[in-house]
């Protein structure tokens, strides 16, 4: 589904990515981690489209038209892009239309509800707490029902209730075959979550491993080792 080869980012003298290699079978669960300026947000933001990589080579759906690609992916990002004088509804309504999904209102408060916030639809966001506005970013990022989703440390803020919400939303997600891609600090959190493990450290992919095959502790100290490594 998606074949990333020596992808690279340059932002001025600094290579945010160096020669990255990565592979993504459809289905799969990958748990990005790796340290604050390690390349998650920017491996992630040139999947979405939002970025494009200095070199290298990226391929998602190959085999279809690049109007369908587009359409394949969601992204959140820890900035939830809602506009806080808006409702719920109306930012919906809003984003809708930009992405171009047919939707009536009775559809949008559907989708307001299946994120747990049934009956606060007609409220502003900026009345929203951090969790609740993580939330709605979700049915925003997921309006188009996407078969690829990029999740940039969506549990940043949350609190317990957010954080359980959002593993069983993203566990739903991956049981229905959708392809899911979280950049990630917590091993823990990560482990349990994919399916697969893959460590960024300075710009290249310092550990790619299924997680059957090592136990958490066991990537804790693969993770710390992969992260620090100086070669990379």
């Amino acid at each position: 589904m998606i074949e990333v080869r020596g992808l690279t980012k340059y932002f001025g003298r600094f290579s945010a990515l160096r020669d990255l290699d990565l592979t993504v079978e459809p289905g799969e669960f990958i748990a990005l981690f790796g340290r604050n300026g390690a390349g998650k947000t920017t491996f992630l933001r040139i999947l979405a489209g939002l970025a494009r990589p200095s070199a290298g080579t990226l391929r998602i759906h190959p085999s279809k038209p690049r109007r369908f690609v587009r359409g394949a992916i969601g992204y959140l990002s820890h900035n939830t892009s809602l506009y806080a004088d808006l409702t719920a509804l109306e930012n919906l309504r809003f984003y809708a239309s930009l992405m171009q999904v047919a939707s009536d209102d009775e559809s949008l408060v559907q989708k307001i509800a299946s994120v747990g916030l049934a009956g606060r639809e007609r409220e502003p966001v900026r009345h929203y707490s951090r969790g609740m506005q993580q939330r709605l970013a979700l049915a925003r990022a997921f309006l188009h029902d996407p078969d690829i989703l990029l999740l940039d440390e969506p549990f940043t803020g949350l609190d317990l209730e957010g954080v359980d919400f959002l593993k069983g939303y993203l566990s739903k997600a991956h049981s229905e075959g959708r392809t899911c891609i979280l950049a990630i600090h917590d091993a823990e959190l990560g482990h349990e979550m994919a399916d697969r493990l893959v460590v960024i450290a300075k710009g290249a992919a310092a550990l790619d491993i299924p997680k059957s095959a090592l136990t958490l502790e066991e990537f804790r100290k693969k993770y710390g080792g992969a992260a620090a490594r100086a070669d990379l």
